[in-house]
Formats: structure tokens, C-alpha cells, sequence
């Protein structure tokens, strides 16, 4: 019997794994829904309505210039003192043109598949990246805590192959879900957007930067369940992964982030790793340093500027998988099982 297949078939029979996993799909199917009914599609009706809201705000914008100049020119006559309410000279309060009130800040929210969809690969990514970490723990942890991996080290006393087996078919099985998981996404906001928005000026080269975001999203969940498994293999528990998350995100993250602004540090964001989990999805992240200024010729100030690449994102990435689950391998080798 193939071990591949059968801890393929064991992850997949897991009850834990299957409700991590339908909680993980309705909550991006609830975010769906939710952009769905809390947009628009913008027609002859609704610019109407936002010209005619437009219009209102210019009119209490002038009304209100009246009122305040005139209790401007009654205060100077009255000669009453105004504690630098009004300006020298009354005739300047007056109301902004008409062509300054946009119509399309009154228009409801509309879902601009162009402009908007790149943006929902980030939390997409995030859910299964944490549905994938959990079941990933949840997988080789349970094995570890109820004996299964001794029983099963002597059926095959290859330590790490059988490790890496169980590696091999989880990431299946995550891939398995996440895959057909994107393709329905990409799907269901088209939908969103035919309905409640706009699908215009797609083109060839955007369609290949949206796919190239989502390729990115779902090595991002890979890597985060590899990082889940490696954990909890370590530590032989589920509660080892899980625990580290919340050691690193919590101490080491909003502890180190606290210390770093307390300390002034420049660009302290670049220290932060949700930084970088931002830039691999994103492809850069700007991060600006407001107690710097570079000075134009123009003369503006302007903040000082450092670029998180998905580049940079990649190498740290790579260097995490490598030493978390180099030490499980290590560990699995060097230990003893019983």
C-alpha cells in the first residue's frame, strides 16, 4: 500500500480537517456575499441622485458663507472681539466653486473589478493561509500526542521519508482545496462585478497580474501550512505551532513594534513580518518616515521613503521554511520516538 495515498486518505477522513476547512470556505464565501450586497452598479439613476446631492451641498456651502460673512461684518461693526474667528477682511469667506463638489463623492460603493480585485487576493490568501497552518498542526500533531507516529515508524522506520510523505500529502490535500477555492473566488467577484459594478478596461495584462497575485497567494498558504507542520512535528504537539504563533505575533510582533516606536526607530515596519507578508502579495510596500524630510525643489517636504519588495519577502520566506523545517527534519532524525 502506497504511504502517499494513505496519509492522503487519513488527512482527508480527518473530522477536524474537514470542519477547519468548511469554516475557512464560508467565511471567504461570506465575504463574497457581503461585497455583493454592500455595492452598487452605477447607472443614468444613481448619478442623477449623486449630481442632485451635489448640487445641495454647494447650496448649504453657500448659505453658510452668507450667514458667516454677515456675522463677520456684524462683529467688525459692532466691533466686537472675534478671537481670530473671522479674517481681517469679511469678503473673503465665500462659498468654493461649484466644479469643487464632485459628484462622485455621493455615488454608493461600486465594485471596480479592474481596480478592486487585486485587493481581495490579500485576505483570501490570509483565510486559507491560516485554515492551512491549523489543519497542517492539527495533522502531524495529532499523530505525535496519540502514538500514531511510533505505531506507524514501525511499519515504515524510515523517519524521514515518512515525514516528508505526510509533508507531501498534506500539501496535496491544501492544494487540493485552495485551487478549485481561487478559481471560484475569481469567479464570484466577476459576478459581483457584472451585478454591482463594472468589469471595463480588463485587458491581457491585467487578467496575468491578477493571476500572478493569486499564484503568489497560494504559495503563501503553502508555506505558512509547511511552517504549521514543521512546528508541530518539533514539538510533537499541535499546541507547539499554535503556541509559537502566538508567542511571535504577540509578544515578538506588537511587543517589538511597541519597543520600536518607543525607541524611534526609522522604518520600524521593516522589522515587522507582516510587513513582508504584505509586500509578497502586494509586490512592494512603501513604508515613509514623517520625522525625515527630503526637500524638493519645489520646496516641499517630503517623507523619507524604503521599498519592501516581493523579492525581499520571497528570501525571507524561503529562509523560514528552510530552518523550521530543517530542525523537524533534524529533530525527527536525532531523537527518540518512544
Amino acid at each position: 500500500m502506497s504511504l502517499f495515498r494513505t496519509e492522503l486518505r487519513r488527512l482527508s477522513k480527518r473530522r477536524f480537517t474537514r470542519y477547519m476547512t468548511l469554516l475557512g470556505l464560508l467565511v471567504l464565501a461570506a465575504v463574497v456575499v457581503g461585497v455583493f450586497f454592500t455595492n452598487q452598479k452605477i447607472g443614468a439613476d444613481q448619478l442623477a441622485q449623486a449630481e442632485r446631492q451635489a448640487d445641495q451641498q454647494y447650496q448649504e456651502q453657500v448659505r453658510w458663507s452668507e450667514q458667516e460673512r454677515a456675522a463677520c461684518e456684524q462683529a467688525k461693526t459692532a466691533g466686537t472681539a472675534t478671537d481670530g474667528r473671522y479674517p481681517p477682511d469679511c469678503s473673503v469667506i465665500t462659498p468654493p466653486p461649484r466644479e469643487e463638489i464632485k459628484a462622485d463623492w455621493f455615488l454608493p460603493s461600486t465594485f471596480d473589478f479592474k481596480e478592486t480585485f487585486d485587493e481581495t487576493l490579500i485576505p483570501f490568501a490570509a483565510i486559507l493561509a491560516l485554515v492551512g497552518f491549523v489543519i497542517g498542526a492539527s495533522f502531524v500533531g495529532a499523530e505525535w500526542s496519540t502514538g500514531g507516529m511510533m505505531n506507524l515508524l514501525l511499519w515504515r522506520p524510515k523517519r524521514l521519508t515518512v515525514l516528508l510523505t505526510k509533508l507531501a500529502a498534506l500539501l496535496t490535500g491544501i492544494l487540493a482545496v485552495t485551487l478549485p477555492a481561487a478559481v471560484l473566488w475569481f469567479a464570484g467577484f466577476w459576478a459581483v462585478a457584472n451585478f454591482r459594478g463594472s468589469t471595463e478596461k480588463m485587458t491581457s495584462g491585467v487578467w496575468q497580474s491578477f493571476m500572478l497575485t493569486g499564484v503568489r497567494g497560494v504559495v503563501l498558504v503553502l508555506v505558512l501550512t509547511t511552517i504549521g507542520f514543521a512546528l508541530a512535528s518539533l514539538g510533537r504537539h499541535t499546541a507547539m505551532a499554535l503556541g509559537g504563533v502566538v508567542a511571535v505575533m504577540v509578544v515578538g510582533q506588537f511587543g517589538l513594534g511597541i519597543l520600536l516606536s518607543m525607541a524611534s526607530v526609522r522604518f520600524a515596519e521593516a522589522w515587522l513580518l507582516p510587513t513582508y507578508a504584505l509586500a509578497w502579495m502586494t509586490k512592494t510596500v512603501t513604508l515613509q518616515d514623517w520625522n525625515a524630510c527630503n526637500a524638493t525643489y519645489y520646496g516641499e517636504c517630503k517623507p523619507a521613503t524604503m521599498d519592501i519588495t516581493w523579492q525581499q519577502s520571497s528570501v525571507l520566506l524561503s529562509v523560514g521554511v528552510v530552518v523550521i523545517l530543517g530542525a523537524a527534519l533534524w529533530a525527527m532524525r536525532r531523537r527518540d520516538i518512544s
